[in-house]
């Protein structure tokens, strides 16, 4: 992993402005299998499932099969899935957006409905690693959210995917992943009901899917190669070159990068980085830039909108306002928020925490209001819509409030 200096701004620019690809031939097979799957539902899941990952049996999992996987998993790991489960319950409980009712003028009342969606499908990858986390921190905030059918999709679950979905009470498990996946969930098929919403990450070609259905079915965002920026003037290299190499690992084309004012940190996080991957295998999925102060590492920062950030205290992180998630002080390991702090792992990536943060309980649900007038309410208020409605030229909205005021 190099180091730069900020005033080279092309290399600047080269580790910190991307986007999500547009891979025009990812985007063109992906069109054509959910284009089948609308076309020939099960059929084309299952063969597709088959072709691509080796499916040899029926796409659901049941029930005893899940509690026999659970039972299987090594007890210490169940722990780990119990306690990051009930950490994820408990922050997902604040982050369903309350019911209330606001009284503007006496006869006009406004009320917040808070209502789950019916049905909700959790993608799960199951790529390089098997990812139990991952279905912990989609379904568990569905199911706070009072969602009452949650189904994980994940091409080749093994058996701690199976006992997170046991603890998170997904409805039900399939064997099935890729594009085809997310069309039968985006569209249904005979044996598979279409959701209201799909969350989760995925490979290119499950963000690209996610991308095209997303005219029809509700998608969470783009959730593309992982990305870690630290902005640090005085952290410890060693526990700095960690963060970025766990960062790293995710994936090839995941992006970590190291933000410091000071040249002698740079230097001993390279040497830590070399200790920790001698080979290197990791170096070229990032860089360190060093700037001229912490006020422009911390503007680089914001440039970046990164995925996760990590800060050295309070003060910096209350400057870092575009971040998926904000990690702070020596002892808050980014990989401890994958796994186990309750706050979810699911983030934006690719410059879209510049406008959100990450998947929480309030993804699952609608948000609508209930309006109630009385007769003396409309006459406080409905003349001043009236003369408005007039000012816009729609005389029949004007007309409809003043046929109730008794004047037309």
């Amino acid at each position: 992993m190099g180091v730069i200096f900020s005033t080279n701004r092309r290399a600047v620019a080269a580790l910190l402005d991307r986007h999500p690809g547009q891979n025009a031939g990812v985007q063109r097979r992906v069109k054509a299998i959910v284009d089948r799957v609308r076309r020939d539902g099960d059929a084309a899941v299952i063969a597709y499932s088959s072709q691509f990952d080796g499916l040899d049996g029926p796409i659901d999992i049941s029930r005893g099969e899940i509690e026999r996987a659970a039972r299987s998993v090594d007890g210490s790991v169940r722990k780990a899935i119990a306690l990051a489960a009930r950490h994820i319950r408990q922050v997902a409980r604040k982050q369903v957006p309350p019911t209330w009712t606001t009284r503007p003028v006496a006869g006009v009342a406004i009320e917040q409905r808070v209502l789950p969606l019916d049905r909700v499908g959790c993608y799960v990858p199951a790529g390089r690693f098997p990812l139990p986390s991952s279905l912990l921190m989609t379904a568990i905030p569905a199911r706070i959210a009072g969602v009452r059918e949650v189904i994980a999709v994940c091409p080749r679950p093994d058996a701690t995917v199976l006992a997170a979905a046991l603890e998170a009470g997904v409805t039900r498990v399939l064997r099935i992943g890729g594009a085809h996946a997310i069309a039968a969930l985006a569209y249904g098929t005979p044996t598979i009901p279409r959701v209201d919403k799909i969350v989760g990450p995925g490979s290119a070609y499950v963000a690209a899917a996610k991308a095209y259905v997303a005219r029809d079915c509700a998608i969470d965002f783009y959730a593309g190669p992982t990305e870690i920026a630290v902005v640090s003037a005085s952290g410890r290299a060693a526990w700095i070159a960690a963060d970025l190499l766990a960062q790293a690992e995710h994936d090839p084309d995941a992006r970590a990068i190291l933000l410091t004012p000071s040249r002698r940190l740079a230097n001993a996080v390279v040497q830590e980085m070399s200790r920790l991957d001698p080979r290197g295998a990791l170096a070229s999925r990032g860089g360190i830039i060093v700037t001229a102060s912490l006020g422009e590492a911390i503007a680089l920062c914001q440039r970046f909108a990164p995925e996760h950030a990590v800060c050295d205290d309070d003060r910096v992180a209350a400057r870092l306002t575009r971040a998926g998630t904000v990690f702070v002080g020596d002892y808050s390991a980014q990989a401890s928020g994958d796994y186990v702090t309750g706050s979810n792992h699911v983030l934006p990536t690719a410059g879209a925490a510049a406008s959100r943060g990450g998947l929480s309980a309030a993804d699952f649900v609608r948000v609508a209001t209930v309006q109630r007038l009385t007769r003396a309410g409309l006459q406080r208020i409905g003349p001043a819509g009236a003369t408005l409605a007039d000012a816009e030229g729609l005389r029949f909205h004007a007309a409809s409030i003043r046929a109730r005021l008794g004047r037309s």
